[in-house]
């Protein structure tokens, strides 16, 4: 059978702000440039990020998710219930302290419209690629602080607050389909915290059972996969942490590996592969004929680029345990999860993708 989607060289979704953008949304948020005026500025980038990403390859294309402020944030805070609240104190990572609002659950959710529908459109009208549209795992608004941002008087019952997450899912992604979406990805970063140790006893530390909370978030994601229309192809990225170039967990997937790939209804899973904090392969050996593992074998975290001899022998190492025609190549993660961007040059980023796609041309044809 012909392989369609994900492409043999892919992308995972975000890349770095320009310094036009940076300044056009610093002007924003302090009232010197109205709305219209953002999103003229943001047009012209994503026109701009469509042609360079055609250039190094990509016959996937994103916006770059150039009009958020982070992977999940935007997203979930124009979810029906949903507020977004600035903490007093950031969510730590290994080496930086993220500055971005945390989504809380102030009342009964729901999907009634979301701006990136609109997003979305404009993307699919400039294309020329195959346009894809990333959003966060319904998981996101629950693991990071748990019942902490899920008011009580709300949801006295979690299974009543996974019901009409699960519920909010579906539509918003039902409504992607309508405005032509066929290439979903859910960035559910999650799963692969479930494989730390330390991330594992910190969520047993507020209550919470991290030997079910796999198939809680499974099912999950399943419900929310039933709004999706036939023909839309869904991916799931996974990975650990990245803001500033910096991490959060660490830990191989074979703790959930076999659930991962046997028991959520996703077609392709974007790996990070590009550190020893991922661990080996051999928890590709689940994965069931006719799903697809796109190895995140080059990193956005720092500049330097992959020697490709390294790269190509990482594949074969892969492809020891799930065959080779279902793997594809992109970098580990996003190059912006959020709008601070990784820290390295936008023209090392543009290398980066080259690379990818002259592998994948090399390794697949």
């Amino acid at each position: 059978m012909l392989q369609v989607l994900p492409h043999r060289a892919e992308h995972v979704g975000s890349l770095l702000r320009s310094a036009a953008l940076k300044a056009a949304r610093a002007e924003h948020a302090r009232g010197a440039l109205s709305d219209a005026g953002l999103k003229e500025v943001e047009d012209r980038e994503i026109l701009r990020l469509i042609d360079r990403q055609h250039e190094a390859g990509m016959q996937t294309v994103t916006d770059g998710e150039v009009r958020r402020e982070s992977w999940h944030v935007d997203f979930l805070t124009h979810l029906d219930g949903v507020e977004a609240i600035r903490p007093e104190a950031g969510y730590s990572f290994h080496g930086s302290v993220t500055n971005f609002a945390i989504p809380h659950v102030v009342g009964p959710l729901g999907f009634s419209g979301h701006p990136m529908l609109a997003h979305f459109a404009f993307l699919r009208q400039h294309a020329r690629g195959m346009p894809k549209m990333t959003i966060p795992s319904p998981s996101a608004l629950h693991f990071r602080f748990g019942r902490q941002v899920v008011a009580e008087n709300v949801y006295p019952d979690m299974d009543a607050f996974y019901d009409d997450l699960a519920g909010a899912y579906a539509k918003a992604i039902a409504a992607f389909g309508e405005v032509g979406c066929r290439y979903l990805q859910l960035d559910e970063v999650y799963l692969a915290y479930l494989c730390d140790p330390a991330q594992r006893e910190d969520l047993k530390t507020r209550g919470e059972d991290p030997e079910t909370l796999p198939r809680t978030y499974a099912k999950l994601i399943n419900r929310a996969l039933a709004g999706a229309p036939d023909g839309m192809t869904i991916g799931m990225h996974l990975c650990r942490g990245n803001f500033r170039s910096t991490y959060v967990a660490s830990g191989g997937y074979e703790p959930v590996a076999e659930m991962l790939f046997n028991e959520i209804g996703v077609d392709a899973y974007f790996m990070e592969f590009d550190t020893e904090r991922a661990g080996g392969f051999e928890p590709l050996r689940f994965v069931p004929k006719g799903k697809t593992v796109v190895l995140g074998l080059v990193t956005t975290k720092v500049g330097q680029l992959e020697e490709r001899s390294a790269i190509l022998r990482r594949i074969e190492d892969a492809a020891r345990f799930v065959p080779i025609e279902q793997l594809c190549l992109s970098p580990q993660c996003g190059f912006a999860s959020t709008e601070d961007g990784n820290d390295l040059a936008e023209e090392a980023q543009w290398a980066k993708l080259r690379l990818v796609a002259d592998i994948a041309a090399e390794v697949w044809g």
